[in-house]
């Protein structure tokens, strides 16, 4: 998603935290790096009952290092994953902030149709628009299927997105929740966790230096 064009990008540091229900595991990256995913496979695998996984430990480990990676390219405020009890990667979740320098930040109808954008895709049939009071702020929440566009090979691959911007009080900033998923047959499922999730997110502008 991109805003209107209008100057140097905002900096504003906030401290954005949900307080997850079970499944979501945090993939956020300081660094980005590989090293950093796999301290963090390692440290959640062991978390894990090996009794329940459908998959083999070792693929259930790379999944989630390559998808810390990925998540992680564009330097997002948070990133995070869904795993089901058995191993299967259900959703990604990721936190963005954008703002301009001098530019008022947009309405929620003003950013509504911006939801839809997308680099590597396009969304398509009919959105389904929902205007929110989350405990984080006002928020307009956009969920829709996409045809993304595949790496290295022709075609696209169907998949479906929800996206909630969000208006901080106390900001400048605008900020984005995108929570992507392919099992479209447990799209029910998925978004009810990702509602579910939304409702506990807390952001907390900070100033400079790092306090409240």
């Amino acid at each position: 998603m991109t805003t209107p064009d209008g100057g140097a990008p905002l900096v504003e540091d906030f401290e954005c935290r949900f307080e997850f229900q079970s499944g979501w595991i945090d993939l956020t990256l300081p660094e980005g790096t590989k090293a950093e995913a796999k301290a963090l496979a390692t440290e959640v695998m062991n978390t894990l009952n090996p009794l329940a996984l459908d998959i083999e430990k070792s693929a259930v480990f790379d999944d989630m290092v390559e998808r810390a990676v990925d998540l992680n390219d564009d330097v997002p405020d948070l990133a995070a994953a869904y795993y089901t009890e058995s191993g299967q990667a259900l959703a990604n979740l990721m936190v963005d902030s954008y703002g301009d320098e001098g530019v008022a930040r947009p309405t929620r109808e003003e950013v509504q149709p911006l939801l839809l954008e997308w680099e590597n895709g396009e969304a398509t049939g009919e959105p389904h628009v929902t205007y929110l009071d989350l405990p984080a702020g006002p928020a307009v929440r956009v969920q829709s299927m996409l045809q993304v566009k595949r790496r290295f090979v022709f075609g696209r691959k169907l998949t479906e997105f929800i996206k909630y911007a969000i208006l901080p009080p106390g900001m400048a900033s605008l900020v984005v929740v995108t929570v992507t998923w392919e099992a479209i047959a447990r799209t029910e499922e998925i978004a009810a966790l990702a509602d579910e999730a939304i409702q506990t997110l807390r952001i907390t502008p900070l100033v400079p230096g790092g306090a409240e």
